[in-house]
């Protein structure tokens, strides 16, 4: 057994020491047939009084090969069974074994890593190693015995949580919560703690109880403790409380309840089958299909740096100064300094500048309350940020970024008076959504040198950064870019330059929509509800209530004014005008200038504004939910279709990922172009031109759509 290394102790203990080939240990086919020769090893060896299950790799087990398992989709269910329930066999008699097996975990267990633990009797972890079953997260559930041993070791109520939020947890907490039975400090206590286990079973026990799983014991596990009326109750509730947060657009979750709720009724191996049933199911769903194709394939496309121009080294970030220690520079001193880079944050006045460094402050105050780092780390973070008013003081630096109001001159003046302080190989950065970085460039000495690198708010949350090439932007200054956003801990996607570059552009298109439906006399409540409906995090309408109705209307303004659009073509017409009559006419500028925008806010809850509905609703409009849910979702396809198009995104996947860490694309569709790829481009033509025909040509779906007819590898 080449990839699992099977050594006899003089107590007659079994180390089995997994080392398949590559970085890390993966269910796949190479894996099934190591058991199986494991399996037939241990019953034909009776001497052996124990095995430990520990791993060569930095990482004790990393979870399914899911290019393995996108290669199999195409095959039947009834094959798919077949294939599920060997790996699920194989598990089982692992744990039935008459003697004790443990899991000695030393590093991450994640996916099919941790279900291979928990069909072992005795689980210790190095403290450092995270656990957790984020199947969920690709739209599929533990296949592999995970989602049932879970229910039956913790109960549904305390299982569902990690079951259905796909977190990850570390070996305390898997202590605290009885799915890890011992932690321990390093890696060299791992083994000898867990032959001290199976030596203390022999001289303690007087039956093989100890060795036997919970759920094959006569006192079965702690759901059963639950009445059918409590159970029905149960099951209820968390139902309608599943239905409010994912809406029924996520069946992996779904299928996870209905799984933890039919195990009690059951025997074992009979929910092992119907979590097996419940995959087979959703392999067969595009959703877990798209999914799967955006958060794992793509993401770590992105991360791995498809678009990073190959040549130039890695490049590593050591200082970096800050301009502007308002809500976005605050939240980049915060993330850089995380990240173990020091800050200069710099503002117009002192207060100003220390006031951003408290901001970070807040934050580490937070993650001590919650026990997620102690008061040396808070120390040691806040030392890495140096407030000042004195441009001198980001003398060196390896990389500025100016994060400042949306205006050219301003940010122009701010590059003529500071990027000489950068150090000699060092790049300029610009926060900017919106402002062209070429124009913006037109200001530095150094225009390769020049570009945008645009966060999300807040930053120290949103996961995104936009890296916005000029058109004199180097390659060099590309990849420097590219390397301190991975340094800091963001995925990065490479944009080229346009109005509005991708999200902001993309994203515009979504709330103007919102608007013009507003004001052709569709209820405001109604198109948040929609928006949601399809998976928005909140409605479009509340959206833009955050972002300004002010913002969306200067930018408009802005960019009018420096030539970038044309004034007299809007595609949204009355959604423009509802914009600026609702900042000029009515001072709704949006929650955030304190004059509420489509809501009025209140300290508990909102309500809508009386005169939207007094001057626009119209309750005799006929429009169908179908057709407003695609206008809010077609209008995003559309014009990511047409930034990919016109190359001003690079690849599909920072597309999809772009639009799902930064416009809110939903979860589901994986992606606004992978949306085009599942319901296939001829379907997605014809409903664009209906669309089209009712509400107007921007629903015309893009040239690159029927390219995609011959050609769907250009969208994949």
């Amino acid at each position: 057994m080449y990839t699992f290394d099977f050594q006899i102790d003089d107590d007659g203990i079994a180390v089995v020491t997994m080392d398949m080939p590559g970085s890390a240990n993966i269910m796949n086919l190479e894996f099934e047939h190591a058991m199986i020769e494991l399996i037939n090893k241990l019953k034909k060896q009776k001497s052996v009084s124990g095995v430990i299950m520990t791993s060569a790799k930095s990482s004790f087990f990393a979870g399914g090969d899911l290019h393995e398992l996108q290669s199999s989709i195409s095959q039947s269910a009834n094959d798919l069974t077949l294939r599920f329930e060997k790996n699920k066999n194989l598990l089982r008699e692992l744990e039935k074994l008459p003697i004790p097996v443990v899991a000695a975990i030393n590093g991450a267990a994640i996916g099919g890593g941790w279900e291979l633990c928990l069909a072992c009797n005795y689980r210790i972890a190095v403290n450092s190693a995270q656990i957790g079953l984020p199947e969920v997260t690709l739209g599929m559930l533990p296949g592999a015995g995970g989602t049932v041993r879970s229910v039956y070791l913790l109960g549904a109520e305390q299982a569902l949580p990690y079951l259905l939020e796909g977190k990850l947890f570390t070996a305390e907490k898997g202590s605290q919560i009885g799915l890890i039975d011992k932690v321990v400090t390093d890696n060299q206590q791992l083994v000898c703690e867990a032959k001290m286990f199976i030596l203390d079973w022999h001289q303690t026990q007087t039956d093989q109880s100890a060795c036997t799983q919970p759920w094959d014991l006569k006192e079965r596990h702690k759901q059963t403790k639950l009445t059918p009326q409590m159970l029905i109750q149960q099951a209820m509730v968390s139902t309608c409380m599943l239905h409010k947060k994912v809406r029924g657009l996520l069946p992996a979750q779904q299928r996870i309840l209905e799984i933890a709720f039919e195990v009690p009724n059951v025997s074992f191996d009979c929910a092992l089958a119907i979590e097996t049933e419940h995959l087979v199911a959703l392999m067969k769903d595009p959703i877990a299909q798209n999914m799967i194709t955006a958060f794992f394939f793509q993401l770590n496309k992105v991360k791995a740096g498809a678009s990073r121009p190959p040549k130039p080294s890695k490049f590593k970030t050591s200082s970096i100064g800050v301009i502007g220690a308002g809500m976005m520079g605050q939240g980049i001193a915060y993330s850089c300094a995380k990240a173990g880079i020091k800050v200069t944050l710099h503002d117009t006045s002192l207060q100003k500048a220390q006031q951003g460094k408290l901001y970070s402050e807040s934050l580490l105050d937070k993650l001590i309350t919650k026990q997620r780092i102690s008061q040396d780390n808070k120390v040691d973070h806040l030392e890495r940020i140096t407030p000042t008013d004195n441009l001198n003081d980001l003398h060196g630096c390896d990389l500025i970024i100016e994060a400042v109001f949306e205006k050219m001159e301003l940010k122009q003046e701010i590059v003529k008076a500071s990027e000489h302080h950068l150090d000699a190989d060092g790049i300029w950065g610009s926060n900017t959504s919106t402002l062209p970085i070429s124009m913006l460039a037109s200001g530095s000495n150094k225009p390769e040198n020049y570009i945008g690198i645009h966060f999300f708010s807040p930053v120290d949350k949103m996961p995104l950064v936009e890296i916005i090439c000029g058109k004199k932007t180097s390659k060099t200054t590309i990849a420097k870019a590219f390397d301190f956003v991975k340094q800091i801990r963001k995925v990065p996607i490479i944009i080229n330059d346009n109005v509005g570059f991708f999200t902001s552009r993309t994203f515009s298109q979504q709330i103007m929509e919102a608007a013009q439906m507003v004001a052709e006399g569709v209820h405001p409540i109604r198109v948040d509800n929609l928006g949601k409906a399809i998976g928005m995090p909140v409605g479009p309408l509340t959206v833009h209530d955050e972002v300004s109705q002010k913002l969306t209307f200067d930018i408009l303004k802005t960019q009018i004014e420096m030539g970038l659009i044309d004034g007299s073509q809007h595609a949204q017409p009355e959604g423009n005008r509802l914009i600026n009559r609702m900042v000029n006419e009515l001072n709704r500028q949006g929650r955030y200038h304190g004059d509420g925008g489509y809501y009025d806010y209140h300290q508990d809850n909102k309500t809508i504004n009386p005169l939207l509905l007094q001057q626009y609703f119209k309750p005799e409009l006929q429009m169908s939910d179908l057709d407003i849910k695609d206008r809010l979702l077609f209008i995003n396809v559309i014009e990511t279709l047409k930034c990919l198009e016109e190359k001003v995104v690079t690849s599909v996947a920072d597309a999809n990922i772009g639009s799902i860490m930064g416009i809110g694309a939903p979860a589901w569709t994986g992606g606004y172009l992978q949306y085009v790829n599942s319901i296939g481009a001829n379907k997605f033509i014809q409903r664009c031109d209906e669309l089209a025909n009712k509400y107007g040509v921007r629903f015309k779906a893009p040239k690159i759509a029927y390219k995609a007819l011959s050609h769907p590898e250009i969208l994949q």
